[in-house]
């Protein structure tokens, strides 16, 4: 790895700002990594290098701009968020070939900002998925271990930032899709409360779930992307319209934790938890303490429904929001076909990869007359009181912390036969996404059994992500940095 591809956002920001390195000189260093990486991690859908240089090189004739905080900086967004210019697959066949006409918000306001998008990263069918091992263009692997996932449905997003391909990556995260991947990559990866990133061009999952945010390599890193994309959109219904605070100043504003109330939830700590995740994350959470944290237990009594409700609810969401690819409003037409419902199933069918026709078909059962009330009211009725554990807690304590994944990356097909298995990987992650509270992964070492990333998760109350920033901030400046990942070497 180039030593210009081991910086951070925030300092190659800084060198653009100054004049030392031009961004044609940054983008050429990252599509130079892609080419000697790409192989083996498998990171991107579709890398967009020409365009890229076109366009660093349009901003260095103009020169570096203080109006545009990302001035320069190569970033990647995950492959389901609409591009005018670039593909928009969301890694499913069903949308191989499809181009939008329009820029998510989210990406619109990274170009607005500077940023220089230099491809789209791979991730699970529709977002369906903890391992990136769903996708249509095949399996993502993590930069740390190339025989280990990368987590998911980001997964591309936290591999390209942690393989050095780019200095930043926007995912999204309907239960746990930012912050699993980050976890599992080394990487900080920050979930937004919901309603504070536009999901405007953004393809839907699950609708009053899914919400984009960004993954770094360090949280002032976050906290800058974050501020680009934050705030109200109109084109947007569920958009809040509410000031987006300093999000970098938040980040750079502590140098301990003291007067900070760390909740400790014992559902968090239970039965399950690998031995060398839950080390590292009670090592982080004592440095916590000795940077001036006080430990406050608390209880979210409902977390064990949380992983059966989200599931009724996103495969739900799932099968309403697929409804429209169906061969002739949007995606793949079968040909051969007799009559309209054959063209409807045969393109469906061909299409759809199996994990996004399981959960089409979950969805469409506890949606139908006879379940509804048994599946789908009961489980928003759980929903509720998920939130209202959170709400109880957070009178007692600033921010909950527990482990961002039971478990650090396991090995490429290890669970892909068992889907029951995989879905208990988000065990941590689905409460705060039914919540629509913000949480951040921080990473806080390695694991002593395996050699690979643990994540702390840190999660705090509605529009609080300047909370959340200034306490990560504190405590990734307290721990030891991880190193550079070694499976590429």
């Amino acid at each position: 790895m180039s030593e210009l591809t081991t910086k951070t956002l925030t300092e190659l920001r800084d060198m653009l700002a100054s004049g030392s390195i031009s961004a044609t000189e940054a983008t050429q260093a990252c599509l130079d990594r892609i080419a000697a990486t790409e192989d083996r991690v498998g990171a991107f859908t579709s890398v967009q290098a020409e365009a890229a240089l076109d366009y660093a090189k349009a901003l260095d004739a103009e020169g570096p701009q203080t109006d545009k905080p990302l001035w320069g900086v190569p970033v990647s967004v995950k492959d389901i968020l609409a591009t005018k210019d670039a593909p928009t697959t969301c890694a499913s066949k069903i949308l191989e070939n499809f181009t939008p006409f329009y820029d998510a918000t989210a990406v619109a306001r990274l170009r607005d900002a500077g940023a220089v998008i230099i491809g789209k990263t791979n991730m699970d069918e529709f977002a369906m998925g903890s391992s990136t091992e769903n996708s249509a263009f095949g399996v993502t692997r993590n930069p740390w271990d190339t025989t280990r996932i990368p987590g998911g449905s980001s997964g591309g997003s936290a591999a390209s930032v942690a393989a050095g391909q780019c200095f930043g990556s926007l995912g999204t995260d309907t239960g746990g899709s930012i912050r699993q991947p980050a976890s599992f990559c080394g990487c900080v990866g920050l979930k937004p409360t919901y309603g504070r990133v536009s999901r405007y061009g953004c393809v839907a999952y699950a609708s009053s779930l899914d919400q984009i945010g960004p993954l770094t390599r360090s949280v002032p890193d976050a906290a800058l992307l974050l501020s680009a994309i934050a705030g109200y959109d109109e084109r947007d219904s569920t958009s809040v319209d509410c000031p987006v605070p300093d999000y970098v100043a938040a980040a750079n504003e502590r140098q301990d934790l003291t007067g900070v109330r760390l909740g400790m939830p014992k559902e968090y700590w239970a039965n399950g938890l690998a031995p060398e995740v839950e080390k590292g994350c009670r090592a982080a959470i004592k440095r916590a303490e000795e940077l001036g944290a006080e430990l406050v237990p608390v209880d979210l009594p409902h977390t064990k429904y949380g992983i059966a409700s989200y599931y009724i609810i996103a495969m739900a969401e799932a099968s309403s929001n697929l409804a429209r690819f169906d061969g002739v409003r949007y995606g793949k037409r079968a040909q051969g076909a007799h009559d309209l419902i054959d063209m409807y199933t045969a393109s469906r069918s061909e299409g759809f990869g199996d994990e996004v026709k399981r959960r089409i078909m979950l969805g469409t059962y506890v949606l139908s007359a006879g379940y509804y009330d048994a599946y789908y009211r009961k489980a928003a009725q759980v929903r509720r009181l998920v939130r209202q554990d959170y709400l109880d807690a957070f009178e007692k304590c600033d921010i909950i912390c527990g482990p961002a994944s039971p478990v650090t990356a396991w090995g490429l097909e290890e669970k892909t036969d068992d889907p029951l298995q995989m879905y208990l990987m988000d065990v941590y992650t689905i409460s705060l996404n039914l919540a629509g509270l913000p949480g951040i992964s921080l990473p806080v070492g390695l694991g002593e059994d395996t050699g690979m990333p643990v994540g702390l998760q840190l999660l705090g109350p509605a529009f609080a992500e300047d909370r959340l920033l200034a306490a990560s901030g504190a405590l990734m400046r307290g721990l030891d940095p991880l190193p550079a990942p070694k499976g590429l070497e």
